[in-house]
């Protein structure tokens, strides 16, 4: 993320995202899986196509927002021994960093179930495209969402464009677009911002935009809602 907010255009960005990622996470290994009896009791990704790894983490939100939840009846210590030793995720997130959004529990998953990497304003920066191509990469993830939620402070806090202390206003220049595009509307800056980064992820990292083009990856931008719990693809 660069310290001074106002040298980078979104062009620039994407160009130095490029540049930065094209040879990026050599030796693409992805893991042997374990089958699975439910979709509720997942403990490996290897069976899953992309569609249906998409879908489980949808399946997880409703049963989420229905208070239906089946993570918590997973035997702990057992998930614990069988993740000692590596990870299996079936799905990465890329999430706001905000503490009203637990990306596990609201898809409703558990110990090595999703790869989560999370910045206030869930926005794409080099360290999170180099998290998420290790995650396509080597672990061998099905699906990846970018997660925006309701009432996001970032995106409040650049539509304002206020004086800050800090670095605070280090976020703004990655928001600026969304921004432009919301009409002074946070809800459409907030999805706008969404769309924004999971293309971004789309064409500025080799390793996602070849998964991604080959069908081995769904790339998918989504909304959290506060009040209701549920998740709404974008």
């Amino acid at each position: 993320m660069p310290d001074n907010p106002n040298v980078k255009t979104e062009s620039g960005r994407r160009h130095f995202l490029q540049s930065v990622f094209s040879g990026a996470v050599l030796g693409m290994a992805a893991q042997a899986g374990m089958e699975f009896a439910a979709p509720a009791m997942l403990s490996a990704q290897s069976n899953l196509t992309p569609e249906a790894a998409l879908q489980e983490l949808l399946a997880g939100n409703q049963r989420f927002a229905s208070n239906h939840l089946t993570s918590i009846e997973h035997d702990l210590t057992i998930l614990k021994e069988h993740t000692a030793d590596k990870q299996e995720p079936f799905a990465a997130v890329l999430s706001c960093a905000d503490s009203r959004v637990p990306v596990e529990l609201i898809f409703d998953q558990t110990i090595g179930h999703i790869f989560v990497t999370r910045v206030a304003g869930n926005i794409v920066t080099p360290e999170i495209i180099a998290s998420l191509e290790y995650g396509v990469a080597v672990l061998g993830v099905k699906a990846l969402v970018v997660l925006g939620h309701s009432a996001c402070g970032a995106l409040k806090a650049a539509m304002k464009a206020d004086a800050v202390p800090g670095q605070i206003s280090a976020l703004y220049p990655c928001l600026r677009q969304a921004v432009e595009k919301s009409g002074g509307n946070l809800d459409k800056a907030i999805e706008a911002n969404a769309k924004i980064q999971a293309e971004l992820l789309r064409t500025s990292s080799t390793v996602i935009r070849d998964a991604f083009k080959a069908g081995k990856l769904k790339v998918e931008a989504g909304v959290y809602d506060l009040a209701s719990g549920k998740v709404t693809l974008t």
